[in-house]
């Protein structure tokens, strides 16, 4: 038996810097969240087929660790073989549709076991461009630094050298769909871009950021997109919070 951890994160900030080829571009600093994680095992198991537990209601073929499970047979062939004598359990602690990352995180620490197993064939920029067909945000998951710059699609993952921040999260019962804020996004809010009203952020530590700019709708845009797709949003009193990816996370640095 062997299992990782599959960590949570936050957008400190996120900016939405174009629209190319249907999906839109962005720069954000993804922030690991160390005390709130997934676990992933595998398991020896005689089972019939590649087998997930612990992801109730989650179609096998929706299953992101099922897609990473896919991406990887072309490098490692024999996976097929193993899986018919393991099964992988998943104890969920991320809540899903939170901005928080967890289909994403559980993908790319999947990967990440995987490789390891296998002695580490593929390097870690390998394992994130197979990472990057899957989701936006798994490369972040692979490379796993503690904090990070993110752009372009996101494939383009810059590690950030600070400690993260001891953060406070509150997730509401609202569940965010994530492609549902981006066409939201797309259909109400795109407009023209001012990369200079985020200039340099991408320098500056997380905690100065949020001091300096403490406005959750500057700091990112998804938060006005995902309050129109949810309108329950706007009735929570979150002052002094900030909001997380497409949501429905808030959060805000301890003490």
């Amino acid at each position: 038996m062997v299992e990782v951890k599959a960590y949570a994160k936050v957008n400190i900030f996120l900016k939405i810097t174009g629209y190319k080829d249907g999906y839109h571009t962005l720069l954000s600093r993804f922030m690991r969240v160390d005390d709130l994680y997934d676990t992933i095992t595998i398991t020896p198991s005689k089972v019939n087929g590649f087998t997930i537990e612990g992801c109730d209601g989650v179609a096998l073929s929706d299953n992101t660790i099922y897609k990473a499970y896919q991406a990887l047979l072309e490098p490692f062939p024999k996976l097929q073989t193993f899986f018919q004598h393991h099964k992988v359990v998943v104890t969920k602690r991320i809540p899903s549709q939170a901005g928080l990352g967890g289909g994403s995180s559980d993908a790319g620490a999947f990967m990440r076991l995987i490789n390891t197993l296998a002695e580490d064939p593929l390097t870690i920029d390998e394992l994130a461009t197979i990472g990057s067909r899957i989701g936006a945000d798994v490369p972040f998951f692979i490379y796993n630094y503690p904090s990070a710059n993110v752009s372009g699609f996101g494939e383009v993952v810059e590690r950030f050298d600070e400690m993260p921040l001891k953060l406070e999260l509150k997730t509401p019962n609202i569940g965010c769909d994530t492609a549902t804020v981006y066409r939201t996004y797309h259909k109400y809010l795109l407009r023209t871009l001012d990369p200079n009203s985020f200039f340099g952020w991408e320098k500056m530590d997380s905690l100065t950021l949020l001091q300096l700019i403490n406005d959750p709708i500057a700091l990112n845009d998804l938060y006005p997109a995902a309050m129109a797709a949810y309108p329950e949003l706007e009735n929570l009193d979150m002052k002094g919070w900030f909001f997380s990816g497409s949501g429905s996370t808030f959060f805000r640095p301890k003490g």
